[in-house]
Formats: C-alpha cells, structure tokens, sequence
C-alpha cells in the first residue's frame, strides 16, 4: 500500500480545500459580473466571421477548449496559437473576425506582439485576464475579469484557480450564445453525427428497426409456445396475429406476472393474456422521439406500424 507523508485525513482536507479555493472563486466572480459580458456576447453574437481564441501556455490549453465549445454550440471558431500567429499564421485571420485573447497576467509577449496586427485589420478583441490594468486589457474591446485571490498549487504559481475559472467564463460565453443564436439540440446533433444524441436525432426508427424474425403466434397459440418463439427470436414480447394483423402483445413481463399468480401456462391462449392495445410508432419518428415515449411508457419494446395492424417491425430500448 503507498506511503504518503500526510495522514488521510490531512490529504483529504488539502483535496476538499482546492475544491474551496476553485469554487469562491467562481462564486465571486458569478455575482460581481457586469455588463462587460453583454458588451462580449454582443460582439460574438454578431461577429459575421469567426471567433479566433489565442493564449499561451496553460491559458493555450484553455483557449483550444473554450474554441472547441463554441464550435460545437453553433459559434464558427478555432484556436490560433499566438507564437505560430506571429510567423505567418495571422494569414488566416479575416477582417470580420473577432479576437479572443487569453493572458492571466495580460503581459504575455506573443499576444502582444499580434495586437498591432490585429488592430491594423481591424479585428475586434476581447481579453480574458487577471490583469486588468495590463497591456493586453487596454488593447482590447472588452476586458472579462479573470483575477483571482491564489492559485491552489500549493506555492501559487502553477495556474490551477485562473485556468478553471477562465474556463467557466468560456463556457458562460458558448452557453449563453446557444440561447441566443436559438441553437437547437438537432442542430448540435448535425456538429456530432458521431455522437449517440447525434444518432438519436439524426436517425430515424426504420435505419433501427427489427424487420426480420418477428415474434408472431396466432390468437390460439398457447402460453408455453408463445414464450418459445419470444426464446428463439430474442425478443421480449410475442405479436399476437390474426388473418395477418395484429391483435395485440405479450411481453416478458406479462409472462412472468402469470406465472408468478399460479395459473396454468399450458392451458391458457395468447389471446387470453395478450394486451390489446399496445403502443404503436411510425417508421418516420426520430428515434430520439421513440426512446422518449419508451421512457415515458416506461416500456422496452415499441411496434413499428402505420395503421396499428400492418406490421413493419419493432424497435427495443437502448439497442
């Protein structure tokens, strides 16, 4: 077992501790905030280019998340690394777009030797810093505050408090600008098509659907047979037919509330125990829409059919 040089309950006080520090932190910029973040949406909601996110360092780190959110929530951006700006990467910098520039200290020597650039076309900026009196805050359009009381590395030098809460000033911005910009959840589903919401709303119950090896029995089929078919086609439910429509469905837990009330399996018809007025979806439904109303139901299974008595399949829960 590891030997640490504080006891556990001294570890566990610094780790509660760092959590403290990140959260006050938080908090007390969360209720002195003012209208520099209007001024800062403002410029973002109409920027007709994209927002461009600059920073060194750790603060680098952060820019390339905080552009990765906005992205991904409807606001075109990507990370520009200052240094590589500076040696020819301001070519992909156009005049309608908007600068975001990232420097606790404000002082950072690559972000200042781009501003002049920047300024020259004309680029917005807006600063995310500690510094609010530093070079990169008095060349800039609009200053967020991002100063903090200590760091929690245990010498304050390391940015661990700045960098959490410049993150939570990003994710403020790309939140809220998804309110604004009426981004919706199917338009964040077309960014992530490789995601499962993206699935879910981009996919359709008939690309999910089981058409082949339907659990069918006939309204005279016994309990014992009906429970084989549902055993051999893997499913959780028996359609119950009748001159080829449907009359009405037996799910696994049908089965097993009959069993559990003593009757006799052998003796009893489908037609007996079938429910007879299942839930229905049509192929066309968002699949999204399927697993909601299954939620909802609080059931595993959905029948796929127009009319309620053609079949075209069945869609399961979570497949």
């Amino acid at each position: 077992m590891t030997q640490f040089s504080l006891s556990k309950k001294q570890l566990l006080k610094e780790v509660r501790n760092v959590f403290d520090v990140q959260c006050q932190a938080i908090s007390a910029h969360s209720k002195a905030l003012g209208d520099e973040y209007l001024q800062a949406l403002a410029l973002m909601k109409n920027c007709t280019g994209r927002v461009i996110v600059c920073g060194m360092g750790k603060s680098g780190h952060i820019g390339k998340k905080i552009s990765a959110s906005l992205a991904s929530l409807g606001t075109p951006s990507f990370f520009l690394h200052p240094g590589e700006a500076f040696h020819g990467d301001l070519g992909m910098v156009m005049a309608d777009d908007l600068m975001l520039l990232i420097s606790y200290s404000g002082e950072t020597d690559e972000l200042l030797k781009i501003i002049p650039s920047l300024q020259n076309f004309g680029n917005k900026i807006i600063s995310i810093t500690g510094g609010v009196d530093s070079s990169l805050a008095k060349n800039s359009d609009v200053v967020l505050d991002a100063s903090i009381e200590k760091e929690t590395c245990p010498n304050n030098l390391a940015p661990t408090t700045s960098t959490t809460l410049t993150l939570v000033i990003g994710d403020a911005l790309s939140s809220v600008l998804t309110l604004e910009k009426g981004f919706t959840p199917m338009d964040f589903a077309r960014f992530h098509p490789g995601g499962s919401l993206g699935r879910r709303l981009l996919t359709f119950v008939k690309n999910e659907m089981r058409s082949e090896n339907l659990p069918f029995v006939d309204t005279d089929t016994s309990l014992t047979d009906a429970l084989l078919v549902m055993t051999e086609t893997r499913t959780g439910l028996a359609l119950v037919m009748k001159d080829k429509q449907l009359q009405g469905v037996i799910t696994d837990g049908d089965l097993r509330r009959f069993l559990i009330s003593g009757k006799n399996i052998n003796d009893t018809l489908a037609s007996e125990l079938m429910n007879k007025t299942p839930c229905f979806i049509s192929s066309d439904t968002r699949l999204c829409e399927a697993e909601e109303l299954m939620r909802e139901k609080h059931i595993k299974w959905l029948i796929v059919s127009e009319d309620g008595k053609q079949i075209d399949g069945i869609i399961e829960w979570g497949q």
